[in-house]
């Protein structure tokens, strides 16, 4: 069953050329999001662009509706505690990451990844999160840890509850970052020949198996995420899922690679609230 809908939906991969051209090689950041919410609103015109920050639920109302339900009382609050705790815990030296993050660490999870003139490159929050805890004297956590840098960004993230999305390319460096985040994104790889795109962007509110597949709008505003309740995820841990699926090596988390890709995927989202660590299925 597994094989066959596979095939189905590469069977259905003759137009993502067509799909593909919603977001052109020289497109700007906002020409590229633009040209995907035009896309996205042409096939699904019953769906507001505003609720794509329920991913796939956003597609389905009995799934919305069990989801509101889970999320009054959300089967992982001791973890979100946990993430607090670690937050407020001083360093050795008596300070915390309030103390070195902007804004004491509120509202400011939207403008992550950003692209960082001084260090050449996109930094993302796990980097801000590390940066502060080595200026401070500790070890950093590694970006794959879920114990530590999962838990604690579970919470962090909740400080920007509603903060609307503000991805900003600015510059020579950043567009090239982006470009390269762009390019992974609709890039095929694996034995299945699949993009991201393949799936989030043509496909997107289609089945596989009993799934509807999120659109990529709209999909970076929630992590990290518990799925099944509390099995929590991050983003690049779950793009490293995604290539795994279809049958190709993941570049490592915290890389160029996974923090450009976060970059571009990131900016798509412009404009639209944070809504962090939600349940999924």
């Amino acid at each position: 069953m597994k094989q066959k809908n596979i095939l189905k939906l590469l069977a259905g991969m003759a137009g993502l050329s067509i799909a593909l051209g919603a977001a052109t090689v020289h497109a700007s950041p906002e020409q590229d999001r633009q040209e995907l919410i035009k896309y996205y609103t042409s096939k699904n015109p019953n769906v507001n662009v505003e609720d794509y920050v329920y991913g796939a639920l956003a597609f389905d109302a009995d799934s919305k509706a069990q989801y509101d339900a889970i999320m009054e009382f959300p089967p992982y609050e001791a973890t979100i505690e946990a993430g607090r705790k670690m937050w407020e815990t001083p360093f050795k030296n008596g300070k915390t990451y309030a103390d070195c993050l902007p804004g004491g660490g509120k509202q400011i999870a939207g403008n992550y990844p950003m692209f960082d003139e001084a260090k050449g490159k996109v930094v993302t929050l796990h980097d801000a999160i590390n940066d502060c805890r080595t200026a401070n004297g500790e070890a950093a956590y590694k970006v794959d840890d879920m114990k530590t840098m999962g838990v604690l960004t579970s919470y962090m993230r909740t400080l920007s509850d509603g903060m609307l999305v503000n991805i900003k390319v600015e510059g020579p460096k950043a567009m090239t970052a982006y470009q390269d985040g762009k390019t992974t994104f609709f890039g095929r790889r694996g034995q299945l020949n699949f993009a991201c795109a393949s799936c989030h962007v043509q496909n997107a509110g289609v089945r596989l198996r009993s799934e509807l597949i999120s659109p990529a709008i709209g999909h970076t505003v929630h992590w990290p995420v518990f799925r099944g309740g509390d099995n929590l995820t991050t983003l690049q841990q779950r793009y490293s899922g995604c290539f795994r699926m279809v049958r190709s090596v993941p570049a490592a988390q915290g890389s160029a690679t996974m923090n450009n890709l976060e970059y571009f995927h990131s900016s798509l989202s412009n404009g639209l609230p944070m809504k962090a660590s939600v349940f999924r299925k």
